[in-house]
């Protein structure tokens, strides 16, 4: 194989696993951009959280609702639990890097608030424990996984929504997590703005 064929492998690839992912997860989308609007829409918040890339599309995320997606609205109310080199390394330094999100979702969370849990392989302890300290607030969950959702699909509840990506390379579930979150910008603003009633 040339390198041209390695590189249109790429995009096959992520072609397939949109097309897959669409078909596996267009109906708990839809129930993720419900629970988040109806949050917003409730004066509570949106926490989120992740690791690496998983930290960049968290915080991705955010910046879409507090500053705006493609249309101009009121900012929406959320916090990207990765931000705050001070708190990381305070946590960190203090309690051990698997404490860095539980310990800001115990100080911010409040009932009604939803933690967005993204973690590529669902195993990522400090997202677990994010996620634990979210149910000890009753918060709910919208958890963004892949690799069969690892140990964050057993912690979860009925009530909360897993978007777990059908694949098992870390690239290709960054690639749909990404179109998730733009996905979930894009609900939410379309409820918002009364184009879906």
């Amino acid at each position: 194989m040339d390198m041209t064929s390695h590189m249109t492998s790429h995009f096959d690839d992520a072609i397939d696993t949109i097309k897959a992912s669409a078909t596996e997860l267009a109906s708990p989308l839809a129930a993720a951009v419900d629970m988040l609007f109806s949050a917003l829409a409730n004066n509570a918040k949106i926490l989120a959280c992740g690791n690496g890339g998983s930290a960049a599309d968290a915080q991705h995320f955010i910046a879409e609702l507090v500053g705006r997606f493609e249309r101009d609205r009121l900012p929406l109310a959320g916090i990207a639990l990765n931000t705050d080199t001070s708190i990381l390394t305070a946590v960190g330094n203090d309690y051990g890097f698997d404490s860095i999100f539980e310990r800001q979702v115990t100080a911010l969370g409040q009932p009604g608030d939803v933690l967005l849990a993204i973690s590529t392989s669902g195993n990522s302890p400090n997202v677990i424990k994010a996620i634990e300290a979210a149910h000890d607030r009753e918060m709910s969950i919208v958890a963004l996984t892949g690799k069969n959702g690892g140990l964050i699909s057993e912690l979860l509840y009925e009530t909360d929504i897993h978007l777990c990506v059908p694949h098992d390379r870390t690239m290709r579930i960054q690639e749909v997590h990404i179109v998730l979150l733009h996905a979930l910008c894009d609900g939410i603003d379309a409820l918002l703005l009364g184009d879906i009633l």
